[in-house]
């Protein structure tokens, strides 16, 4: 089953490589003031989780530097997981919040929607 998943992985990381979607543009002010605006963000994450990289691609696609946090690889972000959002499941979005607060959000959907409200920029 570890090697049936390891492929699995590696699969979902090609494909994610091969078909990697296009990047929203942005005047060098707007970029910054997306930047700043994401700098309270982290995404808790496993490399080839599916649900993860559905999260990373549309990360990518709204040009949105967000830093990822591998919670499988790394024992310190595990604990950060599992103390701040109670529990060890990926992806889970962790948000800074004004005054001081955090707060979790987990669920692959939910994360995108918050992020397509928040940086998605207007349609024309």
């Amino acid at each position: 089953m570890v090697v049936v998943r390891w492929i699995l992985g590696r699969l979902i990381l090609l494909l994610n490589f091969v078909f990697s979607p296009r990047t929203v543009r942005r005047s060098a002010e707007q970029q910054t003031a997306v930047d700043r605006e994401t700098a309270r963000l982290s995404l808790y994450q496993y490399l080839a989780c599916p649900f993860c990289v559905k999260v990373r691609r549309s990360m990518k696609r709204h040009a949105l530097n967000i830093e990822t946090r591998d919670a499988k690889r790394h024992d310190q972000f595990r604990e950060e997981l599992v103390q701040g959002g109670g529990k060890l499941k990926v992806p889970c979005l962790r948000i800074e919040e004004g005054g001081g607060g955090v707060r979790w959000m987990y669920e692959s959907s939910d994360i995108i929607s918050y992020l397509e409200q928040s940086f998605a920029p207007a349609k024309r």
